[in-house]
C-alpha cells in the first residue's frame, strides 16, 4: 500500500523499505537527495550478502562503464535495491530503460524536499510523481521524512498524488536530551566558556544567527584555551570541509556555527548543544538540539 512514515533521524526510516525491498519480488527505486548518504547505504547493504549487485546507487559520479554494470544487474534481477538521485531519474534514458525493469515499489526519502514549506525544498522532487507514471507500473510509493509540520506533510501527501496512504508517525522525543534554558546577562561569553570547560574534551556546538558572531565566539573561546573553530557560509568551501572534518576527527572539541552547519553531520557523540542566540524557529531548534546525543549517551541543550 501507499505509506506516508514520519520519523525522528535515527529511528529506523532506512529499514522500513530496505526490509521489504529484499522480500518482495523486483526492484525496489530509492529516491535519494545525497550522494554521499547512497554510497553509504549501498556499501552497508553490500557487507551483509555476497553479491555485489544486490545494491546499485544510479547518479552523476558513475562512469560509463560503471552504468554498463549497473543495467546489466538490473536487467538480470540481481539488484533489489537501486538508489537513485532525483536528476538522474528525469533523464529521458533512465526513464526508457526503468519500464523494461520489474518494479516493486518506489521509496521516496526526505520527502519533505518536495515541499516549498519545508527546511530543504529541491525543485526536481516536484517531478517525480510524473515520471513515475510515465515509467508506468502501477506499484506502490513509500514516501519518508523526519520534518512533521502539517503544511509540508500535505504538501508530500498531494504532490506524490498518495492521499489515501496509510501514515506511521512515531514519537520525536528524545529521551536522553536534556533541554535547559539559561538567564542571557552581560556575562554570557564567560558562561559559555565556563560551561564549555567543565565539560572539556567532549563535543559540542554552539549556534550564533550572524556570521560575525561566529568569527568572534569562536576566536574568544580559542584565546581561553578551548579547542574550536567557526564554521558558516560566508567560509570558503574548503576551510568549512577542513573544520568539519577536525571536528568529525576531534581535532577540535568545538564548533561554533550559524544554522549552515549540521545538514547530513552525522557525529554520534556530540555532548551539548549551545544556542547563544534564540533559534529562528521551533522546528529549526528541534533540528538543531537533535544533533545531540544520536549514540543515545548524554546530550545537553
Amino acid at each position: 500500500e501507499d505509506t506516508f512514515v514520519i520519523m525522528p533521524t535515527g529511528g529506523g526510516k532506512s529499514l522500513c523499505y530496505q526490509l521489504p525491498a529484499l522480500i518482495k519480488e523486483g526492484t525496489a527505486i530509492i529516491i535519494s537527495p545525497l550522494i554521499a548518504l547512497m554510497k553509504n547505504q549501498v556499501d552497508t547493504l553490500r557487507n551483509f550478502g555476497t553479491q555485489q549487485g544486490i545494491a546499485h546507487f544510479l547518479n552523476s559520479s558513475l562512469s560509463k562503464a560503471e552504468i554498463m554494470q549497473v543495467r546489466a544487474d538490473l536487467t538480470d534481477g540481481t539488484t533489489k535495491l537501486l538508489y537513485v538521485a532525483p536528476e538522474s531519474l528525469t533523464k529521458e534514458e533512465n526513464v526508457e530503460f526503468l519500464k523494461g525493469i520489474n518494479i516493486a515499489f518506489y521509496a521516496i526519502d526526505e520527502a519533505h524536499c518536495i515541499s516549498e514549506w519545508g527546511h530543504d525544498f529541491r525543485p526536481e522532487y516536484r517531478r517525480l510523481r510524473p515520471i513515475i507514471e510515465s515509467i508506468g507500473q502501477d506499484v506502490p510509493v513509500i514516501a519518508l521524512t523526519a520534518t512533521a509540520t502539517p503544511k509540508v506533510q500535505q504538501d508530500i501527501l498531494k504532490n506524490l498524488n498518495i492521499s489515501n496512504a496509510k501514515v506511521y508517525k512515531s514519537s520525536f522525543d528524545r529521551p536522553n536530551l536534556y533541554y535547559e534554558i539559561r538567564p542571557k546577562t552581560k556575562d554570557v561569553i564567560k558562561d559559555i566558556i565556563k560551561y564549555i570547560k567543565s565539560n572539556s574534551g567532549k563535543s559540542g556546538i554552539v549556534y550564533c544567527l550572524s556570521r560575525k558572531k561566529v568569527e568572534e565566539l569562536a576566536e574568544t573561546l580559542q584565546v581561553n584555551g578551548i579547542k574550536a573553530l567557526p564554521y558558516h557560509a560566508g567560509l570558503d568551501a574548503v576551510t568549512r570541509r577542513t573544520n568539519q572534518d577536525k571536528f568529525l576527527m576531534e581535532e577540535v572539541d568545538v564548533i561554533v556555527a550559524t544554522i549552515a552547519f549540521g545538514m547530513g553531520i552525522d557525529k554520534p557523540d556530540v555532548r551539548f548543544v549551545i544556542h547563544h542566540d534564540m533559534p529562528k524557529s521551533l522546528e529549526g531548534y528541534y533540528q538543531e538540539t537533535g544533533r545531540a546525543g544520536r549514540d543515545d549517551g548524554e546530550g545537553n541543550c
